[in-house]
């Protein structure tokens, strides 16, 4: 979705936002490859990748960051 590369150099928030997305959509990823979520679980984790998505998109929009 997004990439890191010289947005980590021009804008340290971004690239932050980004990592925290990242992180969230992994953790996501490896607890449903590990075993079977519960539904909470799962609407849990899908609430804490959107709204790092989210934030990611509102940065880009307060700020004018764009991906290159």
């Amino acid at each position: 979705m997004f990439s890191l590369s010289t947005l980590a150099i021009s804008c340290p928030e971004h690239a932050r936002l980004e990592s925290e997305f990242l992180e969230a959509r992994d953790r996501f990823r490896g607890l449903a490859r590990l075993r079977q979520l519960t539904r909470a679980e799962e609407k849990r984790l899908a609430e804490q990748v959107a709204m790092a998505i989210a934030r990611v998109k509102e940065h880009v929009a307060e700020h004018g960051c764009q991906q290159r």
